[in-house]
């Protein structure tokens, strides 16, 4: 009866079961594995395992895992990317188990894999959502403090700059046209201050109207240079639907270098963007 239900599940069970010998040459091949690569089973008997199912930069690596295993009758769980039979990469995570014979000797591994593909984009989706400020697409403002965290701890005498940006006006954007066009006045916002950076750099929302701008390796002058470059972009009019509106920002820079606290080189570069926009407020009651 035993032996009955062993055979029932590995015939029946939709996840992929193979057995291979020392050498990587397939013992055994489920229905699921046979759906899969697309073969019969006597396609699929003596041959080898990773000129079968394998991607190919795997495939050393692969016949490597097998012989150990063999050798040490060990074997551990692994993921891996399988090729179906029209050649589409699946991502397969795997349970390995060293098979004995009457000897206690070891003479195979058997593998079964669940494709995990959906389940690791999942994942990976909802893990880029957590790190990404979901109106404009750019990194939100855990994101930046990690990054920022980050280069700070490094030891190499780099500093790094940071510009903090507060849009001037946009207050009234959204009480006379609607939250709709505030965000996308928001959005085209962080598309221009992504244009202004440099490719290095990571530009973040720091929440409502705020930004960040993270400048590795730029010292004071670089900064405002960059701060020079903000300001005439993000000040140009920008298309809504209700027509072209504009916005002002005030920008305040500071220099972090390795060792500072990452909240204090924030709390630099935002009394530096308030000194601006009183320096602003000041001329316009001129």
């Amino acid at each position: 009866m035993d032996a009955r239900l062993a055979h029932g599940f590995v015939e029946g069970t939709d996840a992929l079961v193979c057995v291979v010998d020392g050498a990587g040459r397939i013992l055994l091949a489920n229905p699921a594995l046979q759906r899969f690569t697309g073969r019969t089973p006597e396609r699929l008997l003596g041959e080898l395992f990773v000129d079968v199912f394998v991607v190919p930069e795997h495939r050393e690596l692969a016949l490597d895992a097998v012989a150990r295993a063999v050798a040490t009758g060990r074997a551990y769980p692994q993921e891996g990317d399988w090729l179906t039979a029209d050649g589409t990469r699946r991502l397969i995570a795997m349970r390995n188990n060293v098979l004995t014979g009457p000897d206690g000797r070891p003479f195979a591994v058997a593998a079964v894999g669940l494709d995990v593909t959906e389940q690791r984009r999942r994942e990976e989706a909802l893990a880029q959502r957590a790190r990404t400020d979901r109106l404009t697409g750019i990194p939100n403002r855990h994101t930046f403090f990690e990054e920022l965290g980050r280069r700070l701890a490094q030891e190499d005498g780099v500093p790094c700059g940071v510009l903090f940006c507060d849009l001037d006006g946009f207050k009234v954007v959204n009480d006379v046209h609607g939250h709709t066009v505030g965000d996308a006045v928001l959005a085209e916002v962080a598309a221009r201050l992504q244009a202004a950076a440099g490719g290095d750099d990571v530009v973040a929302r720091f929440g409502g109207d705020e930004f960040v701008v993270l400048c590795p390796g730029c010292e004071e002058d670089e900064v405002a240079q960059l701060a020079a470059r903000v300001r005439e972009r993000v000040t140009a009019p920008v298309p809504t639907v209700a027509g072209a509106l504009r916005v002002g920002v005030s920008v305040g820079g500071a220099v972090g270098r390795p060792g500072d606290a990452p909240d204090e080189v924030v709390a630099r570069a935002d009394r530096a963007m308030y000194g601006a926009k009183t320096r602003q407020r000041r001329r316009s009651e001129r």
